[in-house]
């Protein structure tokens, strides 16, 4: 116990004496920055009109009234395409001619609009907004037409729409792409950073000698109490700075965090053992993490995944992680939900952890014919 306690110490002090763990909150909080607004907010889009009447100026106004929408002007279609290929419009709207006459003959009318694909979050809210300026245009037109030819406004109403539909927000309400992601980006910066360091304490261990199994996991532990510090930070004081949505406390946060970074720390131990050289595990980390972060579930749903890709994102901490602390943290779910993702996480930390230490048992003979003479 003594050797633990002085190789906890040892570690402990020497991550505080030289914080280079502080980084991370340096990358959050400029990485992080591009979601402040939490949503995309006046996207540049063109509109060349070609009607000039009541309806295509209402059409306009109502496109130029959302947040997402900044409407801009423009004689033709020439010069509104060639500022979108130089990137300075995510869209162009063109309305058509006779867009007023058609819409009170109730003739189908289409609203052609040129859209920049590249970035599919704004042109997938781009399109929302202009179908939803469409929809409340056409009913307004509507609802004059049926009560001209004798409907009450009551029938109108139940005649335009049938069904009203009522959305009961519960994922982060109001706050869309950004806060579907940020649970995974954090999960994602403690994996990395956490498995970066159990590497590093592990070499600098062996470099030592083959150091006991107190002296080794008294290196590690010494890691946790520095980590669920950064959990903190990550999963609740600084999206409380930038007003996202919270539901958990901290001891609940503290309860979901611990057993991922066990994990981490187990799966660390494999790496450790299975390349033992410093430049190769940072070479393979800087190349994996990316897949990784796809795999995790948080930019595709896990239940679209190949079966086979399914299989591989369940062996990753991550993916176990992400999903009980946005469900618990982000939808409001109890603690208590998340058992299951808890149980995969001690589950894969200790599958790790015993695969690290069978390798490392294959790669040193001389250690593994003395336990099978010891048996």
């Amino acid at each position: 116990m003594k050797r633990y306690w002085d190789t906890f110490t040892q570690v402990l002090m020497g991550m505080l004496e030289r914080p280079m763990w502080m980084l991370l909150l340096v990358s959050l909080c400029i990485m992080s920055t591009v979601y402040a607004h939490r949503t995309v907010w006046d996207l540049p889009v063109a509109v060349i009109d070609q009607d000039h009447s009541p309806a295509s100026r209402l059409l306009i106004r109502n496109l130029d009234a959302t947040a997402r929408i900044k409407m801009h002007s423009y004689d033709n279609l020439d010069a509104a395409l060639h500022d979108l290929g130089w990137r300075r419009l995510f869209a162009v709207l063109i309305v058509p001619t006779d867009l007023e006459k058609k819409l009170l003959s109730g003739k189908r009318v289409t609203i052609p609009v040129y859209g920049d694909a590249t970035n599919r979050l704004a042109n997938g809210q781009i399109q929302q907004d202009v179908l939803a300026a469409y929809q409340d245009m056409l009913k307004r037109y509507n609802m004059s037409l049926m009560l001209r030819n004798g409907f009450s406004e009551r029938q109108a109403e139940v005649i335009l729409t049938p069904v009203v539909s009522q959305a009961v927000e519960v994922f982060n309400p109001g706050i869309s792409f950004a806060a579907i992601v940020f649970p995974g980006l954090l999960v994602m910066l403690l994996q990395h950073s956490l498995t970066i360091a159990s590497v590093r304490v592990s070499l600098m261990l062996r470099a030592q000698g083959k150091p006991p199994l107190p002296v080794y996991l008294g290196g590690l532990t010494a890691l946790l109490p520095v980590w669920l510090f950064l959990s903190i930070v990550l999963f609740v004081l600084w999206p409380w700075v930038l007003g996202y949505r919270q539901t958990a406390s901290i001891l609940e946060i503290l309860l979901l965090t611990f057993p991922f970074l066990l994990a981490v720390l187990g799966m660390g131990k494999l790496l450790t053992e299975c390349l033992r050289s410093v430049e190769m595990i940072y070479l393979t980390l800087s190349f994996i993490t990316m897949p990784v972060f796809y795999l995790s579930g948080t930019i595709w749903p896990l239940q679209a995944m190949p079966g086979w890709v399914h299989a591989i994102s369940a062996f990753l901490p991550s993916t176990w992680a992400t999903k009980a602390i946005a469900g618990v943290n982000q939808m409001g779910l109890s603690w208590h939900s998340a058992l299951y993702d808890i149980l995969n996480l001690l589950f894969l930390g200790a599958f790790y952890a015993a695969l690290g230490v069978g390798v490392g048992l294959l790669r040193d003979s001389g250690r593994l014919r003395t336990l099978l003479k010891r048996k």
